[in-house]
């Protein structure tokens, strides 16, 4: 079958000239910052919040970039033509904004009162952290590890977080996150679960989240991040969106970076009770742009080219986790944009080497400190990764440690 074609420099600037000046990052702000030191939370910052090295913007367009589980192929045509349009717009304060709150809400079977959009569901992240950790004392209940950007939020704002560790498989820990958030109930502002989890790419079924929310005080806010949501295969996993339809205080995390490709545009949303939405609305920012607004309408409704990027997405993953397999080096199950596979060494030396042939792979997550994320790319840069591991890992010019099966 075809590939989705990579979104080139030239066709956006061309019908869009002035979208890099709404753009927060540039590409040498941008490059390399995955490889950056940590900061001490075993995340340097999904959103590029941790350190960054600089690099000239050629040098960053050479790199195989597989350590933000970012969408390769760039937004469709029908999103690009979708915002070049809505360029119009570029110099307004007030403009239609194609009724996305509605689009949304349409698309999940919810009311408008039931969305909160947000520039990436990032933002909408820190939002959640901000309203329901509204004192020091109050703590939010997750996975350990998982997407880091929460339990920064809460350090932050001098909040704390309460880790529990995954289960042997990987899996989260229902019955422990249950557990936690009993026993520290007055202290605990809300629960956070990422399914899939990154970095780990495994679910939380539909059977588990039913039995952890019927577990959990009826009272608990409990956030819920989608992201990878529209690549998962697996059939005991499913959206928790009814769940808002029932009135639990359950908040769903959605972004357009993954998908949508719109990562570098900015823009996600929450599903929520009308109650919850209400209060988190106060520490919303209101920082999207006309252009990704538009683009997100019409990235909904482009279902062809959503359905075309997960079949590449998820066949590619699986043909490279089969490829390190038959080198002797398991990876753990993924329903995600990424997989993580067992290196048998420690992780950040591996990354530098990674580095030094220009494939950029995913930072260290502790206590996984043998375990190597890599998001799925374009089928040339997996043909890159895959050298270059090959060079790292086996035959007569290996780099020193453990190698082999």
């Amino acid at each position: 079958m075809d590939f989705p074609r990579p979104v080139s420099r030239r066709l956006f600037i061309g019908g869009a000239a002035a979208t890099a000046g709404i753009l927060t990052l540039t590409p040498s702000e941008l490059a390399l910052w995955a490889q950056g030191p940590q900061n001490g939370q075993g995340q340097a910052g999904a959103q590029g919040q941790g350190a960054r090295r600089t690099t000239s913007e050629a040098e960053y367009d050479s790199y195989a970039k597989l350590s933000s589980n970012e969408n390769c192929y760039g937004p469709p045509e029908s999103v690009i033509q979708a915002m070049t349009r809505a360029m119009k717009y570029a110099n307004r304060y007030g403009y239609p904004d194609g009724n996305i709150t509605q689009e949304i809400a349409d698309h999940h079977g919810v009311k408008t009162e039931n969305i909160l959009l947000g520039a990436g569901s990032g933002e909408l992240l820190d939002v959640v952290g901000l309203t329901f950790l509204d004192s020091p004392s109050k703590k939010v209940v997750g996975s350990d590890p998982s997407y880091g950007s929460v339990y920064q939020q809460a350090t932050t704002i001098k909040a704390d977080a309460i880790k529990v560790p995954l289960l042997g498989d990987y899996r989260q820990d229902i019955a422990g996150l249950i557990k936690s958030t009993k026993t520290h109930y007055r202290d605990v502002g809300f629960v956070y679960l990422c399914n899939p989890n990154n970095p780990t790419g495994q679910i939380v079924t539909k059977k588990e989240m039913k039995h952890l929310l019927n577990e959990l005080p009826e009272d608990m806010p409990v956030l819920i991040d989608e992201a990878y949501h529209h690549f998962v295969d697996d059939d005991d996993y499913a959206t928790s969106v009814p769940y808002v339809l029932e009135g639990r205080p359950v908040i769903i995390a959605r972004t357009f970076s993954k998908i949508a490709a719109l990562a570098g545009m900015r823009l996600g949303y929450v599903v929520a009770p009308r109650e919850l939405i209400v209060k988190m609305r106060a520490h919303q920012t209101g920082t999207i742009n006309a252009l990704v607004k538009w683009g997100g309408v019409a990235a909904l409704k482009d279902t062809a080219s959503q359905a075309q990027v997960k079949k590449v997405t998820v066949d590619l993953r699986k043909k490279v986790v089969r490829d390190l397999k038959q080198l002797g080096y398991e990876s753990i199950p993924s329903e995600g944009t990424f997989f993580m596979v067992h290196i048998k060494r420690p992780v950040q030396p591996v990354i530098e080497e990674f580095r030094k042939r220009t494939v950029l792979v995913g930072r260290p997550f502790p206590p996984m400190l043998e375990h190597l994320r890599v998001s799925v790319g374009t089928p040339d840069e997996m043909a890159r990764f895959t050298g270059a591991f090959k060079e790292i890992f086996t035959g007569p010019n290996a780099v020193g440690g453990k190698s082999g099966s």
